[in-house]
C-alpha cells in the first residue's frame, strides 16, 4: 500500500521534530523517517526510542532519496543547513520547516537556491512545552494543536497538500496565511510574551541577591513565567529573525505600560481599574474560546 510519503528526512529531531514523528509512525503514514542532526548520541537515542528509523550526520546523505525534507532547526541555524542540502535535494523533494518566524525563512531560501524552491511549504506548528530533545517528544503534541502553512505564491499545489495532509495525520488543524500576517501575528501572541517573561525573571534574579523574592513567589509568578525556562538560544533566534515585527509589539507594548505607569504615579485608580477590567474580560473571552 502506498504512503503518503515513503521517505521523510527530519533535519532536528527534538521535541518538535521527534513528536511529529512518534505521531505519523502512529497513523503509519510514513514508509521510511530518516533523522539527522549533530548529536550521534541523541539520534542513537532516537532509533532506540523507534522516533526514526534511522540516521545520518551527514546532513547531505540524510536527505538524498527524500519525497519530504523537514527542517527543525533554529532559525539561526536554517540557511547553513539549506545551503549543505541543496546538491543533494532532489528535484521533486518537498522541503518544509517548523520555524516560529516565516520571513527570515523564505530569505534564506531565496539565498541559498537563487529562486524560490516550489516545492517550498514554509510551516509553523503552535505547539510545544518548555522542555528539549528527544526524550521530551511524544506522539499527541499537536492534537488538536494549530499548525500554520504560508503557501508562497506560484507554490506547488500537490506539495501543500501533501504537507498539510502530513499534519493533519498528526492530530493538527492546519490553516494557511501569508508569511507576513504570519510574522505579525505571532510578534504579538507568542514572541513578545516570551520576551517579557525573559526579562522579568532576568530582572528580578539581577536585583534580588538573597532569592528571598522567588522563595516567596506565588503560582501567578510561576505560571507567568513558566515560558522563561524555554530554550534560550532558540529564543534568541526567534526575535532576533522577527525583530521588526517585535520592535513593533515592544513599541506599543511600551507606550501602555507608560500610560499605566503614569496612572499609578498619579493614583488613578479609575485609569488602573480599566486597564484590569479590559484584560480580564479579553483573558476570558479568549479562555472561552480555546475551550471551545
Amino acid at each position: 500500500m502506498s504512503k503518503l510519503i515513503q521517505q521523510l528526512t527530519i533535519i532536528g529531531v527534538g521535541l518538535i521534530g521527534g513528536s511529529l514523528a512518534r505521531a505519523l509512525k502512529q497513523a503509519e503514514v510514513c514508509g521510511e523517517i530518516v533523522g539527522c542532526g549533530r548529536n550521534e548520541a541523541e539520534l542513537k537515542k532516537a532509533v532506540e526510542l523507534g522516533v526514526i528509523d534511522r540516521y545520518a550526520l551527514d546532513q547531505a546523505e540524510a536527505v538524498r532519496g527524500a519525497d519530504m525534507v523537514l527542517l527543525a532547526v533554529p532559525l539561526g541555524a536554517m540557511r547553513a543547513v539549506m545551503t549543505s542540502i541543496a546538491p543533494a535535494i532532489g528535484k521533486n523533494t518537498i522541503l518544509t520547516d517548523v520555524g516560529s518566524a516565516k520571513g527570515s525563512v523564505v530569505d534564506d531560501a531565496k539565498a541559498v537556491f537563487g529562486e524560490m524552491p516550489r516545492n517550498l511549504v514554509p510551516g509553523h506548528p503552535i505547539a510545544g512545552t518548555e522542555k528539549s530533545g528527544v526524550e521530551a517528544s511524544f506522539a499527541t503534541l499537536y492534537q488538536g494543536r494549530k499548525v500554520i502553512l504560508t503557501p508562497l505564491e506560484n507554490g506547488d499545489e500537490a506539495a501543500l497538500k501533501t504537507v498539510a495532509a502530513m499534519w493533519r495525520h498528526a492530530g493538527a488543524d492546519v490553516v494557511e496565511m501569508s508569511v507576513e500576517h504570519h510574522d505579525r501575528v505571532l510578534a504579538a501572541t507568542s514572541h513578545l510574551p516570551h520576551v517579557l517573561a525573559y526579562a522579568l525573571v532576568d530582572s528580578l534574579a539581577r536585583m534580588d541577591e538573597t532569592g528571598e523574592v522567588f522563595k516567596y513567589a506565588a503560582g501567578g509568578f510561576r505560571d507567568f513565567t513558566r515560558i522563561a525556562s524555554s530554550d534560550a538560544q532558540m529564543w534568541h533566534d526567534i526575535c532576533l529573525a522577527n525583530r521588526h515585527e517585535v520592535l513593533n509589539m515592544l513599541g506599543r507594548f511600551r507606550e501602555d505600560l507608560d500610560a499605566l505607569t503614569s496612572a499609578f504615579e498619579t493614583a488613578d485608580g479609575e485609569a488602573i481599574l480599566k486597564c484590569f477590567s479590559r484584560a480580564k474580560r479579553a483573558r476570558d473571552h479568549f479562555s472561552k474560546i480555546m475551550a471551545e
